[in-house]
């Protein structure tokens, strides 16, 4: 089974790039989305032999996630059950006879550390989610996590060592969370590569590939056997995020 991540920054702007025609071309069992910014009816993008699955935010134009899967769940839910962290559109999950697929973009924590304080609130949130799901049966976590977990996840460690997406706490609630049962897919197949899936638009950082990789596959330790590749699709553009990939046996 193939599985692609991939934060859009805006679907409806992608789908001028040729979102398309990469959606046909990387041919996924399922394709996860963030940061679609849309609500319901701003778009009609469909593709044969796929269901898809939306949570909006409820502020317009504002994060939201989807999933498109050629497999049909048992059930679908959105958000985590917290009213508090459910209007922003940020968890898709999906049951299916073996795992949940559970898609996320997490909150970024902003300039100046200023949403700091609430993403350590939905990071003990989040995890206590994906631990009760864990519970029952295996779990694949995917999508824009928002943090180079370590050094080697980013061009400028040292530079950005107190920024949002490398510091000390974000850094720490990563490791709590595999910690507490989950494996970083990529990391787990590339101990000492550095490869980025996220480029700001600034400075020509793309080009010069001064880069974040913050886009993750963690699945639950008991899938771990089951990981027979990964990768990082730098090649693919239309966001300032790439795709990212797994395939399970």
């Amino acid at each position: 089974m193939k599985f692609i991540s991939w934060n859009v920054n805006g679907l409806r702007a992608v789908a001028g790039k040729g979102f398309a025609d990469i959606f046909v071309e990387l041919d996924a069992d399922f394709v996860c989305l963030q940061e679609t910014k849309l609500q319901a009816g701003q778009i009609d993008l469909n593709f044969p032999g796929y269901e898809s699955y939306w949570n909006y935010a409820e502020k317009k134009g504002y994060s939201g996630t989807c999933i498109y899967t050629k497999h049909s769940p048992l059930s679908v839910s959105t958000g985590i059950g917290i009213p508090e962290h459910d209007t922003e559109g940020r968890v898709v999950t999906l049951e299916f006879p073996d795992f949940y697929l559970v898609n996320v973009y997490t909150p970024n924590s902003q300039d100046g550390l200023r949403r700091l304080d609430y993403r350590m609130q939905w990071e003990d949130a989040f995890r206590a989610y994906l631990n009760g799901l864990n519970k029952s049966k295996g779990v694949i976590v995917c999508g824009d996590m928002n943090v180079a977990h370590e050094p080697i996840d980013l061009k400028n460690p040292d530079t950005n060592h107190f920024n949002a997406g490398f510091s000390d706490e974000e850094r720490a609630k990563m490791t709590e969370l595999l910690a507490s049962g989950f494996t970083d897919s990529w990391r787990l197949q590339h101990p000492g590569e550095a490869k980025y899936s996220w480029w700001s638009y600034r400075m020509a950082a793309r080009e010069r590939n001064v880069g974040w990789r913050i886009d993750y596959f963690l699945v639950s330790n008991d899938l771990a056997g089951r990981i027979e590749s990964t990768e990082i699709h730098n090649e693919i553009y239309g966001s300032d995020h790439c795709p990212v990939e797994l395939v399970l046996r």
